[in-house]
């Protein structure tokens, strides 16, 4: 089965204990999947599994944060040392929303999902980060980019709205 290995190369990560909290795992998003964001909708959408909003941080190393391709897509390109700290959301998943966000991102194949140190800026709820203002959390970032994109101009935080004119085009609506 075709789709067996692919899942399986991103399942691999699961053993990677750090960025679970719990029987849930911690994900930070930067893109269309924050709140406001076109794609928000997927977090909230308990079909697909359980994403409870934590809270907001920012990536500790600084990456590049591009928009790119013919539908404005945001990429975090796996660069680190180069780019800004990008700011996004931080989720506790449970397994369901962590496979439906695989499969969503094109893992392996367009995102990777690997673990990153993430400084938590605001918690939400009355449980502590543990005491810690930095977590690891799972992050779909990209190796496997265009070299051309190293070029393109990068983002600390990604807005489909933005003053970069570069409005996200969504899945349903693309040719």
């Amino acid at each position: 089965m075709p789709g067996a290995a692919s899942s399986h190369v991103c399942n691999v990560h699961l053993c990677l204990s750090a960025a679970f909290a719990g029987t849930m795992a911690r994900v930070f998003v930067y893109g269309t999947l924050k709140k406001g964001q076109p794609n928000y909708k997927h977090m909230i959408n308990t079909a697909k599994g359980i994403a409870k909003y934590q809270g907001r941080g920012r990536t500790v190393e600084k990456y590049p944060l591009v928009i790119a391709g013919k539908y404005n897509i945001p990429f975090m390109l796996n660069i680190p040392g180069t780019g800004h700290h990008v700011a996004g959301e931080i989720y506790t998943v449970d397994d369901q929303m962590l496979q439906f966000l695989d499969e969503f991102e094109g893992c392996p194949d367009m995102y990777q999902r690997t673990t990153m140190r993430i400084e938590v800026v605001e918690w939400e709820g009355k449980s502590s980060a543990a005491g810690s203002s930095v977590m690891e959390c799972f992050v779909y970032s990209t190796t496997t980019y265009q070299p051309e994109w190293v070029q393109l101009p990068y983002h600390d935080n990604y807005d489909s709205s933005g003053t970069h004119g570069l409005s996200y085009v969504l899945r349903e609506s693309r040719d």
